[in-house]
């Protein structure tokens, strides 16, 4: 299994980016993609999820600002909105099978693969 991110880089605070993760290697049925991200001295935190099934989870720094969306190619995406420059991390793509329990999404510990993630900084 391999998980590609793109679509990072240095935006002004208030600007857009729209993250992409390609998966590939394997059927994602039943499988949920979900973007963590990690800044500078900080322990990484989970961003957004979305299942097979297209029902979509955000932690609450990024709620109303970004969105997560998956097409039929196993490609997921990220539209990040009115950015912060608090929003200045590595984000990580990530995925795993998913048991139903929509808490397990906020985990890292429910994911099995991850990708080498993307540089987003946001300038004030």
């Amino acid at each position: 299994v391999q998980l590609q991110a793109s679509g990072g880089g240095l935006v002004q605070a208030g600007g857009s980016l729209r993250l992409s993760c390609a998966a590939s290697g394997r059927s994602f049925n039943n499988y949920a993609m979900s973007w963590f991200r990690q800044a500078p001295g900080k322990e990484r935190e989970f961003v957004a999820a979305i299942t097979s099934g297209a029902n979509s989870y955000y932690g609450d720094l990024v709620k109303g600002r970004f969105t997560i969306s998956r097409d039929v190619k196993n490609t997921v995406y990220l539209q990040m909105n009115s950015l912060k420059p608090e929003d200045t991390a590595v984000y990580y793509c990530a995925t795993g099978w998913y048991s139903g329990y929509y808490y397990r999404l906020l985990l890292e510990s429910a994911y099995d693969y991850w990708g080498r993630g993307t540089l987003v900084t946001v300038s004030s």
